[in-house]
Formats: structure tokens, sequence, C-alpha cells
């Protein structure tokens, strides 16, 4: 296993970041989040693994390979966080810790976002604090896996 590297995973309709809904997610790209974490994580000694799709079952598969090569994952579900006991399962499934994260609040938004199927298992929760949520997630994230 690779003590150092952490699986960043970006679910649905996140590869649109910069042009859906800039009111709600501004105009920073999937690419420059992906930047970002690397930074936060090459500032502890960590290296990254990005994926994004907008398909569960990649997800899952790359959150099941994860677990013989990363120390933790950083994610963004996406509309999985509300409806996918699945993707809850594989990440409980691999026993690797891991961040949740969402760029808006989504407990501000429709009703049917404020369930998440992932917050009473995940090892820090980050929400609304927009792009800026995933370096502070990613840094709290390789703070639990050191202290572990």
């Amino acid at each position: 296993m690779s003590s150092a590297t952490i699986l960043l995973v970006n679910g649905p309709n996140l590869n649109l970041l910069g042009v859906r809904e800039p009111e709600v997610y501004g105009t920073t790209t999937l690419a420059d989040v992906e930047a970002l974490v690397q930074r936060v994580a090459a500032e502890a000694g960590y290296a990254v693994r990005a994926i994004q799709s907008n398909h569960e079952g990649v997800l899952i598969d790359a959150i099941h390979d994860a677990r013989t090569t990363c120390a933790g994952i950083v994610i963004n579900p996406g509309g999985l966080t509300h409806t996918s006991v699945v993707l809850r399962d594989a990440l409980t499934g691999v026993s690797l810790p891991f961040a949740e994260v969402h760029i808006s609040d989504v407990y501000e938004r429709e009703s049917f976002r404020h369930h998440s199927y992932l917050t009473d298992v995940a090892a820090v929760h980050v929400v609304g604090e927009g792009i800026d949520g995933y370096a502070r997630a990613t840094r709290e994230l390789i703070e639990y896996i050191n202290a572990h």
C-alpha cells in the first residue's frame, strides 16, 4: 500500500465545474480543483490520484482499487450523496478514511439535499466552503491519517 497517496473522487456533473450554475458552484474548473488538492497534499508529502465520472460503477471501481494503493479518499459525490447506498458500502468496505466535501451548503438548498448517506461514516465533512473546502478536507484528512 502506498501510504502517501490520496484518491480524489468527483462524482456526476462535477466535470461541468466552471460552467454549470456558476452562481452556486463558481467559475473554478475541475482541473483547478485537482491542482489545488495536489498542491495541498504535496505540502504534506502526499501524492494525489484523481478521478471524475458520471457513472457510479466507475467511481466504485476506483474506490475498490484504492484499498491497496491509497491512504485515504477525498470525495465530492455530487448527487450520489443523497441516493447511493452502494457508494457508501464501497467506502466503508475498503476501510479507508475519507473526507466528504461539498462546494455549496447543501443544508441551505432543496430539502432532498439535506440527507447524505456518507456523513455519518466520513472521517471529515466539509460543506459550503466553495472550492476552498477541498483544501480544508484534504488537510484534515491527512491530519486524521497521520494521527491514526
